[in-house]
């Protein structure tokens, strides 16, 4: 599970450090638009987890994610060949669309084995391992960049999905339920949608889940620009992933053992307040003094590694109710956060100005909305015990 989900964080994060070549390969003069390589393929990661979340109740996790893998590593061939820009975003268009079985499975698979405390546990897990990503992928694109054409990224991303699609295949058990098959029918996915949808838990979560995940593709989408301009230590760009990723894969191995004691919502409750905290001293310091590079990463390595206890347990909460419905529920679940948090990273993003305040103050609207939002699911009942177990 944990090697499925790093195929996204190696999709995004590997282009990093190539996003100036491309621009400089393709004739994109303008440096915010390069940005649009990693929303592009955001937007079709979230477009198409209605169309594969259905299909996993109908006919299985299995078969349905052999596919996306397969078209995964197709799409990343398209990409590699591509000889305009537009090209190029309509490969990492479609390549997100399949890369989106990953979200969708991943979760119904961990769903449909546990619950509650127990599978915000396991999926803290599997976090530990995704969370690698950011520390390896950047430095791969990097190192790319250095001996070879940008191009040879996306032959990575094919031969790495490649593998998966192998590993999927040898290993992974069939895990639904088979009582949970359910017709593909416009009304059978209307009212698991509406259940989805209509369930207070499952949409309040799923809601502060996705300004979460704007605040992540926000600080993706900033943080090259930030550190090749505003620091102007390109060669650190790794370095500073590496730093901010090791906390957050810190955050959720510490989950993994005290989420089934202190329980599910209130370390998501927790994990979202420290992280409106850490944000909005890390704004007072950027109004305040002249920040350098060593007080960015150490106020956003803290605040990241408060939005690995928030996400992994606001994923689980938001799921509990619909063990019945996962493969559709986690479907209405990924569009809803994807699409939302890529329109919020793409609009933090562009609002770069050469300093780090349009991120930083992000962070801090974007943590202090998910309050409200869980102050409104919960009817007032914050940081305090779970109404039931896990």
């Amino acid at each position: 599970m944990a090697a499925l989900m790093s195929l996204n964080a190696f999709a995004i994060d590997a282009m990093l450090p190539a996003l100036p070549a491309v621009g400089e390969a393709l004739g994109v003069a303008r440096e915010n638009e390069r940005q649009l390589v990693v929303t592009f393929y955001l937007v079709g990661f979230g477009l198409t987890q209605m169309v594969w979340g259905p299909l996993s109740d109908r006919y299985g996790r299995k078969p349905v994610l052999v596919v996306g893998l397969l078209l995964y590593a197709i799409f990343a061939l398209l990409a590699a060949v591509a000889s305009s820009f537009t090209m190029l975003l309509a490969a990492r268009t479609l390549q997100g669309g399949a890369a989106a079985t990953t979200r969708v499975l991943v979760t119904s698979v961990v769903r449909d084995r546990f619950e509650g405390a127990l599978m915000a546990k396991v999926m803290s897990l599997t976090f530990i391992v995704f969370m690698a990503m950011p520390v390896l992928a950047p430095s791969f694109g990097q190192l790319v960049v250095l001996v070879a054409d940008w191009r040879a990224i996306f032959w990575g991303l094919a031969v790495w999905g490649a593998g998966m699609l192998v590993w999927t295949w040898l290993r992974l058990p069939e895990t639904l339920n088979p009582a949970n098959r359910r017709p593909i029918s416009v009304v059978a996915v209307r009212e698991a949608s509406l259940e989805t949808l209509t369930n207070r838990v499952s949409l309040g979560y799923t809601v502060a889940l996705m300004l979460m995940f704007g605040a992540l593709m926000g600080y993706i989408n900033s943080i090259q620009q930030i550190v090749f301009d505003v620091f102007e230590r390109p060669n650190l760009l790794a370095l500073v992933f590496a730093a901010v990723a090791v906390p957050m894969a810190l955050s959720s191995w510490a989950n993994s053992h005290f989420v089934e004691r202190v329980g599910v919502r209130r370390m998501a409750q927790w994990g979202l307040a420290a992280f409106t905290a850490v944000s909005a001293l890390h704004l007072g310091s950027s109004l305040l003094f002249t920040e350098d590079l060593v007080v960015f990463m150490a106020l956003q390595s803290v605040s990241m590694a408060c939005f690995g206890l928030a996400s992994s347990n606001m994923g689980a909460v938001a799921m509990q109710p619909l063990g019945h419905i996962a493969g559709t529920a986690s479907s209405v679940q990924g569009t809803i956060s994807t699409i939302g948090a890529a329109l919020i990273g793409a609009a933090i993003g562009q609002s770069f100005d050469g300093t780090t305040l349009p991120l930083v103050a992000g962070f801090v609207l974007l943590g202090s909305a998910g309050i409200a939002v869980l102050w409104w699911t919960e009817q007032g009942r914050l940081f305090v015990a779970d109404p039931v177990k896990g």
